[in-house]
């Protein structure tokens, strides 16, 4: 069993030596649970010239940082990655792994947990410590939750997606310790990264969009679907969608909200021509206010909303999007 120390880790992901917001949410969770725990959290950071943003992962509540700052982390490698963090848990034993569900810990992760041969559980909206002291990692499924545990392998592995868990408060007076990594001068690449091309987000971003419009296969052909897109543009809103949307080709993979897919956690959201199936619904953290349009006054969705409208959502969305425009036009003339 591993000493009780550092129990807790966080594997911090960075996009040009900036770290994402989901591993500070990530940080105030694991905070929680090595406190119940009576540990430490710990996080591993790797990058090239990444130093600066220890700071900022102390005041989230990491106690240690595990720094990965070399050149040969430049650009992110699976293989280089997966190489330096498999040998620093082999030291050190910690009994919880976080990550978050990135394109970079969706890659990492599986790639951890099989050379660590231990358990991952992927998309996870809750973790809690049970009272045998081991990690509860629950994720939608058949409609509901289901705890899955990993009651002997060690590191307990999961993933989580951005807006999961909320943003902790800083404290710009916390500090900790800096544990320089000892990277092996020929550290495993496997291939090497010729140029990385970060594409801008078309409209609001989805993660932090105040307010979300998400489009499902109510929507019925690509017209109606364009109508839905015109609805949130008029709403200076996100734009989101179920897995038929993708399906169709209406929407990208990138925009789907749900299980597989992005958490969001806006002040409004509008579900147009969706049913509200879990898979989707397990998506919407915390939302203030939800409002539904489906024609089927019978849809799981009108049971989950605060506002529900029964009807066409291709009838209707064009007349909201006209009163909206009026709307618009009457305040701009009186002001």
């Amino acid at each position: 069993m591993a000493s009780n120390e550092n129990v807790v880790w966080v594997v911090a992901d960075q996009q040009e030596c900036n770290v994402l917001p989901v591993t500070f949410q990530l940080i105030g969770q694991a905070r929680k649970l090595a406190d119940e725990l009576k540990t430490r959290v710990a996080v591993i950071l790797l990058g090239n010239q990444v130093q600066r943003q220890a700071d900022r992962l102390f005041a989230a509540g990491a106690d240690r940082i595990y720094m990965g700052d070399d050149s040969q982390f430049a650009d992110y490698q699976a293989g280089s990655y997966t190489e330096a963090i498999v040998d620093l848990t082999q030291k050190h034993q910690p009994q919880i792994m976080l990550l978050g569900s990135t394109p970079v810990g969706r890659e990492l992760a599986p790639l951890l947990a099989a050379k660590l041969q231990t358990g991952l559980t992927a998309h996870c909206i809750e973790l809690a410590i049970n009272a045998d002291g081991i990690l509860d990692q629950k994720i939608p499924a058949y409609g509901g939750l289901i705890t899955i545990v990993c009651p002997e392998k060690r590191p307990q592995m999961a993933t989580v997606a951005q807006g999961v868990f909320p943003t902790p408060e800083m404290d710009e007076t916390r500090k900790g310790e800096i544990i320089a990594i000892d990277v092996p001068p020929n550290i495993s690449r496997g291939i090497e990264t010729v140029e990385v091309v970060i594409e801008e987000p078309q409209g609001v971003p989805l993660e932090t969009a105040p307010m979300v419009v998400a489009g499902g296969a109510g929507a019925g052909d690509k017209d109606g679907w364009n109508q839905i897109a015109q609805l949130s543009q008029e709403l200076n809103a996100a734009l989101g969608c179920t897995r038929p949307a993708v399906d169709e080709g209406w929407a990208e993979l990138e925009t789907m909200i749900g299980q597989s897919g992005k958490m969001v956690s806006p002040e409004v959201y509008v579900g147009v021509g969706l049913s509200g199936e879990q898979q989707h619904m397990v998506g919407i953290v915390g939302a203030k206010l939800m409002i539904a349009i489906n024609s089927d006054k019978k849809s799981p969705v009108f049971e989950q909303v605060d506002y529900g409208i029964v009807d066409d959502c291709r009838e209707f969305v064009p007349v909201l999007i006209e009163k909206i425009k009026k709307y618009r036009e009457k305040k701009l003339t009186c002001s």
